[in-house]
């Protein structure tokens, strides 16, 4: 996509994103009026505040999403599991799990990225993520992206892990929780869109504070942004 993308066209392509522990009263009401004001796609807020957010947001068109695992993605499959069905309970209709990066790291030393995509997709760890989402998803449909935490993996690993994300059946990658030492990049976006094809989707996240970056990491293959920023940058492309 160029350049050329509309105002509306871009706002619903965002997560209008509040994760911050220590955001001021008040912050997650305003995220909310926000995302109607300016039509985003989702709001991405902590799991203890989806309820809250479903109920501002009935009936808006506005998508309400958690990050699950978050902000590591070190917890156990079982206890994922539960985390996500408890959202979804409460009105989550997308989930971002976090990757244990430490996994990935590990698979891809043992040689993971010479795997063909049919003896990847066998991997216990696979069939563990697979799994998983299942349990999941028997329970309500949700959109699924799984945060690879790309500023802590070599390239190599970034396409491990986006692989993992392909076989496992999520419907997105995204590149970050903006809780690490840096966040999206252009070169990133573009490796993880070479790798996944496509028809998955591409989530670019952290550091996403201007139009020209949103703009760069769209047309780098990103279709969908986490950001706080959502509201500067749709109104810098308004005019």
């Amino acid at each position: 996509m160029d350049a050329s993308i509309t105002p509306a066209q871009l706002a619903a392509m965002i997560d209008h994103t509040c994760l911050k522990p220590d955001a001021a009263p008040g912050a997650i009401e305003k995220l909310c009026d926000e995302a109607v004001q300016w039509h985003f796609g989702c709001v991405m807020v902590n799991p203890c505040e989806v309820a809250n957010c479903a109920t501002r947001l009935a009936g808006t068109g506005v998508k309400v999403g958690t990050v699950i695992g978050f902000p590591l993605g070190q917890c156990t499959f079982a206890a994922m599991r539960s985390e996500a069905i408890d959202a979804l309970e409460n009105g989550a209709e997308e989930l971002d799990f976090v990757i244990n990066v430490r996994r990935v790291r590990r698979l891809a030393a043992e040689g993971a990225g010479a795997l063909s995509d049919s003896e990847l997709a066998s991997l216990p760890y696979v069939d563990a993520h697979r799994a998983m989402l299942s349990g999941v998803l028997a329970r309500k449909k949700a959109v699924t992206k799984i945060i690879i935490e790309t500023c802590y993996l070599a390239d190599e690993e970034k396409v491990v892990a986006c692989r993992l994300a392909k076989a496992a059946g999520f419907d997105f990658v995204k590149t970050s929780t903006g809780f690490g030492p840096a966040g999206a990049t252009v070169q990133d976006v573009a490796l993880m869109r070479r790798t996944v094809g496509p028809d998955m989707g591409v989530k670019a996240a952290g550091g996403i504070r201007d139009l020209a970056t949103a703009l760069a990491l769209v047309n780098a293959g990103a279709n969908r942004l986490g950001c706080s920023a959502g509201v500067k940058i749709v109104a810098a492309l308004a005019g």
